[in-house]
């Protein structure tokens, strides 16, 4: 049990912390060969494909953080109970999207996969990278279950809150 509240807690973090140094790491690399009179043909292609998978867990860090780019307007104008279910929409249309891309970007991952397409220059299995999307996404997709779990509770909070005011008043 300790094993999975860790990862829920650190899981996002331990990845781009792996795929940021493996990056930063191959691009000085290459950086110091240059200056050598000499070149990496691999160094630039892991980063990139060490880029793509920072992006993917990237976006399920930001959801977990709540800190994704949202539009802020209609937050501003209502109250404390309309502010939850607008959140609660909004998240119930993100986990509609998270699932759709989970599911095409699997099938064209292990099509890839299937297909045993590699990488020019590392030989890595193009299926390899490609499933940066429904992992990323997947992990997305727990956050946004997480939160919307938490906004639902924090909904009937409000309610019963407004019932107690009510009785009272």
């Amino acid at each position: 049990m300790k094993i999975i509240h860790w990862l829920d807690r650190h899981i996002e973090e331990v990845l781009l912390v792996l795929f940021t140094t493996i990056m930063v790491a191959v691009i000085f690399l290459q950086v110091v060969m240059r200056q050598l009179d000499s070149s990496l043909s691999w160094t630039e292609e892991l980063a990139r494909y060490s880029f793509i998978w920072l992006v993917y867990i990237g976006i399920s860090y930001g959801v977990k953080k709540d800190r994704h780019i949202k539009v802020d307007v209609l937050l501003l104008v209502l109250k404390n109970k309309g502010k939850i279910i607008l959140t609660i929409i909004a998240n119930l249309l993100f986990i509609a999207f998270a699932i759709f891309v989970i599911r095409y970007g699997y099938d064209i991952a292990s099509q890839l996969l299937a297909f045993g397409q590699k990488s020019p220059a590392n030989q890595i299995p193009m299926g390899l990278i490609y499933l940066a999307t429904p992992v990323g996404m997947g992990l997305t997709l727990i956050r946004l279950v997480q939160n919307l779990v938490k906004h639902i509770k924090a909904l009937k909070h409000e309610m019963n809150q407004d019932k107690q005011i009510e009785k009272l008043g």
